[in-house]
């Protein structure tokens, strides 16, 4: 049992990564203390805990695997790429998740039509495919009233009139340094630091009662 953000931090650190990295789908890990974080903070907003959840885009499944060590009822991991979803398997059967129901969907996140209580998802920035971002954006507004998305600082503005056309509030924002490990032959740094943010978007009609999450 997960008691505190710090021990959550710790088991999401020994999951794999990607083995062979797309940077033209920016394929990269998200960090385990950002990861932490952020679902720590949903776990006290009451987003995950009994919950159906959905990870869009899920890579090796950081994001889920969490909720799913934060005792949500199920989760649905979905991605495109069968060789992540191979490192997403590998990492399922490395952790003790209860009760809790995971559900691996290969596809594009277009074709997810489920209805799930929290979307969580850390999509491309859009850097290499124009409008990836927004892709995982709309589809997250039509399955679920909650969602956390991770998307460059520079979205600021986007992120606000999206969430406004789709009669969703941004409810919470948390920023980061985020961390991109050199995996490519381009890379020249052995880790780059990028300001990314990450929104809690509420469908305009939900209540929040977000309280203060203990570390």
């Amino acid at each position: 049992m997960i008691t505190s953000r710090a021990r959550l931090a710790i088991e999401l650190s020994k999951l794999k990564a990607f083995e062979h990295p797309d940077h033209l789908t920016e394929q990269y890990m998200t960090d385990s203390e950002i990861a932490s974080e952020i679902l720590w903070s949903a776990y006290y907003a009451g987003d995950i805990e009994n919950k159906i959840v959905a990870d869009l885009g899920c890579g090796t499944g950081i994001l889920g695997i969490g909720a799913l060590l934060l005792r949500a009822k199920k989760v649905y991991f979905v991605d495109a790429d069968e060789h992540a979803l191979a490192v997403l398997r590998d990492n399922l059967q490395s952790v003790d998740t209860g009760v809790s129901t995971p559900v691996i969907m290969q596809g594009d996140v277009g074709e997810f039509k489920e209805k799930v209580d929290t979307v969580l998802q850390n999509p491309p920035f859009g850097t290499r495919t124009k409008h990836a971002d927004r892709d995982f954006l709309l589809k997250a507004f039509q399955v679920s009233r909650t969602i956390y998305t991770f998307h460059k600082t520079t979205s600021k503005d986007f992120i606000a009139s999206i969430a406004n056309d789709n009669q969703f509030k941004i409810a919470n924002y948390f920023e980061f340094g985020f961390p991109i490990k050199a995996t490519q032959l381009f890379h020249h740094q052995r880790i780059h630091r990028i300001k990314v943010g990450c929104w809690l978007l509420r469908k305009a009609d939900v209540a929040s009662f977000e309280k203060p999450a203990p570390s």
